[in-house]
């Protein structure tokens, strides 16, 4: 089966500062991944050049088997790659509803009489269909962080980069969030998740993916990572 994603020595400087170390990753169709690490180990910048944000400095990405490192952001999004930031991005003036059919109708051929069934399917999923007249600006941060998962699902993605679903989130709706992406991985979608909420994303996945200092130490099922010395090391400083 070809890799849905592989990135080979994958490297980004910024000057002086090596940000992603000759990082070697591969995520098979139908994974759950959580990428973990330290503040300052490289995650974000990691799927920044995954998903075409970020240019990377030096290595290869390829998807579904075909070159795509240095290709722009909306060409990784029409060939099914997905993506939440950290920082929400919704266009906070517009309404839920507005905000839904901003990427649905940037669909080649979509149309508005399309993409607005489908808006509400996915505002039903995440319970924000009751919302869909309100601005972005008036949600809760859980729910812009609905909101934008929302907006990256009317791309119909086959892999769905998330970073950090659970920061800022309180702990009955980062719950629903988990059964949401749970629910839509056992639909066929891949995902790769970060976040510094490690109970969360080891009641989620089943791989992970450790990184500190911008080098890839551990790479395994949550039992065996949770045991490594190595990932014991980078987060308390013990051997």
């Amino acid at each position: 089966m070809t890799a849905l994603i592989e990135a080979a020595g994958l490297t980004r400087r910024f000057g002086g500062i090596v940000a992603v170390n000759a990082l070697d990753l591969v995520i098979e169709p139908g994974e759950l991944v959580g990428l973990i690490g330290p503040n300052g180990s490289g995650k974000t910048t990691t799927i920044n050049m995954l998903t075409g944000h970020l240019a990377p400095s030096a290595g290869h990405v390829h998807l579904r088997g075909h070159r795509a490192d240095g290709m722009a952001a909306d060409r990784f999004a029409t060939r099914g790659v997905g993506r939440t930031f950290q920082i929400t991005q919704l266009f906070g003036r517009m309404t839920v509803m507005e905000n839904m059919l901003v990427p649905g109708l940037a669909r080649p051929g979509s149309t508005r009489a399309d993409a607005t069934p489908a808006a509400w399917r996915h505002l039903e999923f995440l319970n924000l269909a009751g919302l869909a007249g309100l601005p972005a600006r008036s949600l809760s941060g859980g729910q812009q962080k609905l909101l934008e998962l929302g907006r990256a699902l009317m791309l119909e993605p086959a892999i769905l980069f998330l970073d950090e679903p659970f920061a800022g989130v309180n702990p009955v709706l980062r719950d629903e969030i988990i059964v949401m992406v749970q629910a839509l991985h056992a639909g066929g979608r891949t995902f790769v998740v970060v976040d510094h909420d490690l109970e969360a994303i080891q009641r989620l996945v089943g791989r992970l993916v450790v990184m500190s200092r911008g080098t890839k130490i551990a790479d395994g099922t949550v039992a065996e990572v949770r045991e490594d010395p190595a990932v014991v090391h980078a987060y308390t400083g013990d051997a």
